[in-house]
């Protein structure tokens, strides 16, 4: 029998790796977002006990479903009809959307976290209402870390969650595959959803390790699923081709000693080879379009093409860096572009960049702004003021991979000042 330590591994594995499954099959049943979350908890909580008295299952993923449907029907079976207990989510025109699609040459959306997805990111949802619903529910994704990714409060978030499941009850909005001719409108909105949760897993913002595979697998596989869907869309282009360049370095990030390394620091020839010649291809057939996608993907292509870092050219990534700006104007792309400078023009020209959004209030928990002031104070010699800057992103960094190479840097600065 697996003692208590393995059987809650096990059931936190699952949730790490089955959660969008098991709740997406729910939703699908019952049509019931809030029923569906509280049978799958339910079944994950049930799983700790059956799990430790009978054995893990050899499918954990087929073993929840089945406890969150029985769940699920068991209490729609409680009212008298099907319809009093679907208050969230009720679907008049299931026959119709499914002949449009039909006819569009897709039977289905091949898979029900993405069918999730797009129903979340309805347009009668706020955009941003659309992403974090999607996130915390589709996705597994905790509240405080969807947070993170939008650089605000957790508390902030958590009510803006709860207003966005409230609209879905007051609103009625069906849960049901988009048609072929609605699909496309949410493309932006899926494709923030895939964004974020790719960004999520690639550095976990807490935890013991730097990526959180389960969440970037599930990423890759929904951009590909999108992109099959929506073939010739530059936009899902792009996402697939940033994901595939990006997550082509995830060997070469850490030594094996653990340790994270920077792209400086990082051996290329580690890099999946494979998924950067399909990364490049794919910015290829993407860059007539100047999404946001796309351009950061032609970035991430500059820097799979530098033989070394020394080779790297800046001058094209501060170049395309621009052009990002001028479609998506946002503090964390300030910054990356302020960092491009620097290693480009030189550590003042970029800290000054820094120092004029030091009063973003985006970015006032965002770790990686203090980090880069630190880097650039440091190779200036300031090393009072880098210290103090390592020490504060310290404070904002809760992944443990993170927080040991910024002590790292915080001790070698240290080291040089009283040198």
């Amino acid at each position: 029998m697996p003692n208590t330590a393995e059987v809650t591994e096990a059931v936190a594995e699952a949730h790490r790796r089955e959660w969008a499954f098991v709740l997406a099959s729910t939703v699908r049943l019952t049509r019931n977002i809030d029923l569906a979350e509280e049978c799958v908890q339910d079944a994950y909580a049930k799983a700790l006990t059956d799990w430790a008295r009978n054995g893990v299952p050899s499918n954990p993923a087929a073993w929840l479903t089945t406890v969150a449907h029985r769940a699920g029907l068991d209490l729609l079976r409680r009212e008298m009809t099907l319809r009093r207990r679907l208050p969230l989510l009720v679907d008049d025109d299931e026959t119709d959307d499914t002949a449009d699609i039909a006819l569009a040459g897709i039977d289905t959306i091949p898979d029900d976290r993405l069918r999730l997805i797009s129903t979340c990111c309805h347009p009668a949802l706020a955009r941003d209402a659309q992403i974090a619903l999607t996130l915390r529910l589709v996705c597994g994704v905790t509240t405080p870390e969807v947070a993170r990714a939008f650089l605000i409060s957790e508390s902030t978030m958590a009510a803006r969650i709860t207003r966005a499941k409230k609209k879905i009850a007051v609103a009625r909005i069906p849960y049901r595959v988009p048609s072929a001719g609605e699909l496309p409108e949410r493309v932006d909105a899926i494709c923030a959803v895939i964004h974020l949760l790719f960004t999520t897993g690639h550095t976990a913002p807490s935890g013991d390790a730097l990526v959180r595979a389960d969440l970037v697998d599930i990423a890759l596989q929904l951009a590909r699923m999108m992109a099959g869907l929506l073939p010739g869309n530059t936009t899902v282009t792009g996402l697939l081709a940033l994901i595939l360049l990006t997550d082509a370095r995830r060997a070469a990030r850490t030594g094996e000693d653990g340790r994270m390394l920077l792209l400086a620091e990082q051996d290329r020839t580690r890099w999946n080879q494979a998924a950067i010649a399909e990364g490049i291809d794919l910015v290829k057939q993407a860059l007539p379009g100047t999404d946001r996608y796309t351009l950061q993907a032609a970035i991430a292509a500059v820097h799979a093409e530098a033989p070394t870092w020394e080779d790297t050219d800046w001058r094209e990534i501060t170049g395309l860096y621009e052009l990002l700006l001028r479609v998506w104007p946002s503090p964390v792309v300030y910054l990356n572009h302020a960092v491009a400078v620097g290693f480009s023009a030189g550590p003042e020209t970029a800290l000054a960049l820094l120092d004029a959004l030091a009063g973003e209030p985006a970015l006032a928990g965002y770790g990686y702004f203090e980090a880069s002031r630190a880097h650039f104070l440091r190779e200036l010699g300031r090393y009072a003021e880098a210290e103090s800057a390592y020490e504060s992103a310290l404070l904002l960094t809760e992944n443990v991979v993170e927080r040991a190479y910024l002590l790292e840097q915080l001790n070698g600065v240290t080291r040089q000042r009283n040198g």
